[in-house]
């Protein structure tokens, strides 16, 4: 009997051990996916100025002041409202575009909330030579949003000027 129970002992055994050495695979974690980040979300689409009426024929022109920062030399320019101007002894041209008093920005659309002067912003284009080297809006209150940024000049809106002169 003692035989049988060492034989029954060593198969017991034997069978754990072939147990024991098959190798366990655990089960892949996947990582968990990050928790969703608050994302940005820009509208797609083309952005669009619209002139109130309350403001349309409102005004008639802007005063940009143009630093020469070589000779540090200020020049202030009344430029009409769709109108150009020419840096003079360069080739740098102001487009002044659509003046809004009170600038807002709301996803594609870019309009006036009043006809005061709380928010004043005109859109611009500069032309270097025939090349497009700023195509934005220069912010009364503002000028350090944006800024047009060139080696030899900078622009600043100053104020607007109303239809009329009033």
């Amino acid at each position: 009997m003692k035989s049988k129970s060492i034989a029954l002992v060593a198969g017991i055994a034997m069978i754990l051990s072939f147990g024991a050495c098959k190798k366990k695979e655990e089960p892949v974690q996947e990582a968990p996916a990050p928790a969703p980040a608050h994302e940005l979300k820009i509208p797609k689409g083309e952005t669009r100025i619209v002139v109130p009426d309350s403001v349309k024929g409102k005004w008639e022109a802007v005063k940009i002041e143009i630093l020469d920062k070589t000779s540090n030399k200020k020049e202030t320019a009344t430029i009409k409202l769709g109108s150009e101007y020419a840096i003079p002894g360069s080739n740098i041209k102001i487009k002044v575009g659509d003046f809004l008093p009170d600038f807002r920005m709301d996803g594609l659309s870019i309009t006036s909330a009043s006809n005061e002067l709380k928010n004043p912003a005109v859109h611009v284009t500069v032309h270097e030579g025939d090349k497009e080297i700023f195509n934005s809006w220069l912010y009364s209150n503002f000028p350090t949003i944006h800024p047009f940024q060139h080696e030899k000049y900078s622009l600043k809106l100053i104020e607007a000027v109303p239809a009329g002169g009033k």
